[in-house]
């Protein structure tokens, strides 16, 4: 017996250029005008055959009843999409010293190098490491964050060291150290070396913006940047260092010059990340604010951009685009921890504070500089169970659950995306406010928008592109 076709449970969205967007329950996707988006949800028998079959293949059209077989398959597919969470912490963050040679007016923590009572204790430290491979997942990111890190890179080796000898033969450690590079030296790169440690800095543009977003006493953050670079590659390999920016308000004139910078570097990766609203830089608001909509425009020229040198052979994979794509296009998820429902801060992230305590993300311990300790996990030295346990993780897995929240159980990205508990905390003052009403979920409506209307109309040599920027790479990290 053959049975008429029907639409599975799916969910749609209009996007900018007047075609609907349905996606179904493992995140496959796929595009309508009016028309066709009429007959599939009312008589899916009226579609052409060729659009019937890959509605097939795409979980969103059946005929009868789903095998066992296909439900099994859709279930392991769903499954997929939450790895990252479900896995474990799989990145720890440590925080050794919040010391910075900078004053940069949007950071969001440092201090001067002559503040005190700003540094890691050593038994802090080791118990951090210990906690650290407590950790079940089969691959760890350990990541040094600040301030500088390598203002006191005495601590750092010390971590470096105890990990690699506590950890198991086979386990896969990734380290990376998120530093100006202004400290470093040819002895801290061959220690580096030796352990295969990443360095990620910050390059915010061309030499006079990147002075203005990031002043030191002596005007040449740019100069001392591009040296430490260069020293990384030389010393430690060519592919050991990367770069990332932030988007202030000074930086929205100018995305072609930024991109075209990160060309110049000799970079084959740029993330065009807005400014977060944490610390000191949710204090100087009126100075370093800017809209949504400023952000998307900013972003969407740079993203321009770099197709133009795409275009043209130069290999330049723009990160956020990369992510949101993942999600998309990839059975597999890459981890970014902001879109993970349930959230991924404090399940697949946690990070061990000069302060003594253990918080769920990296802006969470920010939020505690400026009097916000409500996101405090646990003391350094507690159990993993009982940092994984703690009523604060159960309070951010509850407000990231996208099954349970208004404005996303009906979305149709709600796959792809999460409310940011973390975010809203620190923007409202409430982990429970709704979705809709928070930046981060207004940014990336926009930009799932955008990636997907990109989608549709791409050529083929876009498309592939596309599909290739949404490959796993890695856990992302910031600097």
């Amino acid at each position: 017996m053959r049975y008429a076709p029907r639409a599975l449970q799916s969910r749609h969205r209009l996007l900018p250029d007047g075609h609907i967007v349905v996606t179904g329950a493992a995140g496959d996707f796929a595009f309508f005008d009016r028309e066709e988006f009429d007959q599939f949800r009312a008589s899916p028998q009226r579609l052409d055959l060729r659009k019937q079959a890959d509605l097939r293949a795409r979980f969103l059209l059946t005929d009868g009843a789903m095998p066992k077989g296909m439900q099994r398959l859709l279930a392991s597919r769903i499954a997929a999409k939450r790895e990252t969470v479900t896995a474990g912490p799989s990145l720890h963050i440590i925080v050794p010293t919040l010391q910075c040679a900078h004053s940069c007016q949007y950071c969001q923590v440092s201090r001067a190098l002559n503040d005190e009572g700003h540094t890691m204790s050593l038994s802090d430290l080791n118990a951090a490491c210990d906690t650290i491979l407590e950790s079940k997942s089969d691959q760890l990111t350990v990541e040094f964050q600040g301030g500088d890190p390598l203002l006191r890179f005495d601590l750092v080796k010390h971590a470096i060291l105890r990990i690699r000898e506590g950890a198991a033969a086979n386990r896969r450690i990734r380290f990376v150290v998120a530093s100006t590079l202004h400290q470093l030296d040819d002895a801290m790169c061959a220690f580096f070396k030796e352990h295969s440690v990443y360095m990620s800095t910050s390059l915010d543009g061309p030499r006079a913006l990147h002075n203005v977003n990031r002043p030191t006493p002596g005007r040449n953050a740019y100069e001392r940047t591009l040296a430490g670079i260069q020293l990384a590659r030389e010393k430690i390999g060519a592919d050991a260092v990367a770069a990332l920016m932030t988007t202030t308000k000074a930086s929205l004139a100018f995305p072609e010059e930024i991109v075209d910078e990160y060309v110049r570097q000799g970079f084959r990766e740029i993330f065009l990340r807005p400014l977060s609203s944490y610390g000191f830089a949710k204090r100087n608001q009126n100075l370093l604010g800017y809209s949504v909509q400023d952000f998307l425009n900013f972003y969407r020229r740079g993203l321009d951009r770099i197709m133009y040198w795409n275009q043209r052979g130069v290999e330049l994979r723009e990160v956020y685009a990369s992510i949101l794509l993942n999600k998309m296009l990839s059975t597999f998820d890459a981890g970014y921890v902001d879109l993970q429902s349930p959230t991924g801060a404090g399940s697949s992230v946690l990070v061990y504070n000069y302060d003594g305590f253990v918080y769920p993300s990296d802006e969470a311990r920010m939020l505690a500089e400026t009097e916000d300790r409500s996101l405090r996990m646990g003391r350094i030295g507690e159990s993993l169970d009982k940092l994984l346990n703690s009523p604060v993780r159960q309070q951010l897995v509850e407000a990231s659950d996208v099954r349970s929240m208004s404005d996303c159980r009906d979305c149709a990205y709600n796959l792809y995306c999460s409310p940011n508990p973390v975010d809203a905390q620190a923007q409202h003052g409430t982990m429970t406010i709704a979705a809709g009403a928070t930046e981060h979920c207004q940014r990336h409506m926009a930009l799932f928008d955008a990636m997907f209307s990109a989608l549709r109309a791409a050529d083929e040599d876009t498309s592939a592109r596309m599909h290739d920027w949404a490959q796993v790479r890695g856990v992302y990290v910031d600097a």
